[in-house]
């Protein structure tokens, strides 16, 4: 199905999340109107995806500023003149790829960032996928019940939780801010999208921790479920890159993960997260 809006084509990739816009291209300066259907289309599906983007950082960072405030990544350094994109890299002789689990960015901050793009420099020829998922159908496919109870809770993230850290080592190692530490953050379990209005599921397997008030080893059992229902099938989609494909996704109701399967190959994806706010 092809849903059109006044201004520009969207086609949903997946029955729960994910749309690619089509007939837009950045370095052509859309307008304030085609801008506002690009946000529309991104609230509406939680992940979008525009093909054969051919920018320069430039218009990268003025197209990411149409929809928010940029932040720097608290553990690795931007690209030179442009401290707001980060080069996100997986070289031929390494196992290991940067944010390779399950997670939403950055959920350790007290005001994680509301949005991500991801703009590919360089791909595989095969894999090197990004799966998401939607986290508004996850809490709604929840019994009342548990529904009640995880709107009472808290949980605590951490920026040290080995699942997302390990991930980040080798970045780290040539890249690396001087003096970062330890973040960590409590949220709520189910947070309310701010601008939907919309509750979603808010823990993940990169940074979760425990819930607030419980120690880690009663907290597991709960989280390793929610992780777990969080990614069943019919709340995802996958998006194959192509050099030029630019991704835009919402951390506050979705998760992804890039899949670890082009060992041999090198992979540079250029990064913008966006200011968020307090979950709450």
């Amino acid at each position: 199905m092809v849903e059109d809006f006044n201004r520009i084509t969207v086609e949903p990739l997946a029955g729960s999340i994910g749309a690619e816009i089509k007939g837009v291209y950045i370095s052509e300066s859309p307008d304030l109107d085609v801008i506002s259907e690009i946000r529309s289309a991104f609230l509406k599906y939680n992940v979008i995806i525009l093909r054969d983007q051919d920018i320069t950082s430039d218009q990268y960072m003025n197209f990411a500023e149409k929809f928010g405030d940029p932040s720097e990544y608290p553990f690795i350094q931007g690209l030179p003149n442009y401290p707001y994109i980060n080069p996100i890299i997986k070289l031929e002789d390494e196992k290991v790829n940067f944010g390779g689990t399950w997670h939403t960015d950055t959920a350790y901050l007290n005001e994680p960032p509301l949005g991500t793009m991801l703009l590919a420099k360089e791909v595989p020829p095969t894999g090197g996928d990004t799966i998401f998922a939607n986290l508004y159908s996850a809490y709604e496919a929840l019994s009342e019940g548990l529904k009640e109870v995880l709107n009472s809770m808290n949980a605590i993230h951490s920026s040290l939780k080995a699942d997302a850290s390990k991930t980040r080592e080798d970045r780290i190692k040539d890249n690396g801010r001087k003096g970062a530490g330890e973040f960590s953050s409590c949220h709520p379990v189910i947070r309310t999208h701010p601008e939907t209005g919309k509750k979603a599921i808010y823990v993940n397997l990169g940074h979760t921790v425990r819930f607030d008030g419980w120690t880690e080893e009663e907290s597991r059992p709960l989280l390793e479920f929610l992780y777990g229902h969080c990614i069943k099938p019919e709340f995802t989609c996958r998006i194959k890159w192509e050099v030029g494909s630019l991704v835009f996704w919402d951390n506050r109701c979705s998760l992804h993960n890039p899949v670890n399967d082009y060992h041999g190959y090198k992979r540079v994806m250029h990064r913008i997260t966006l200011k968020g706010d307090t979950p709450v």
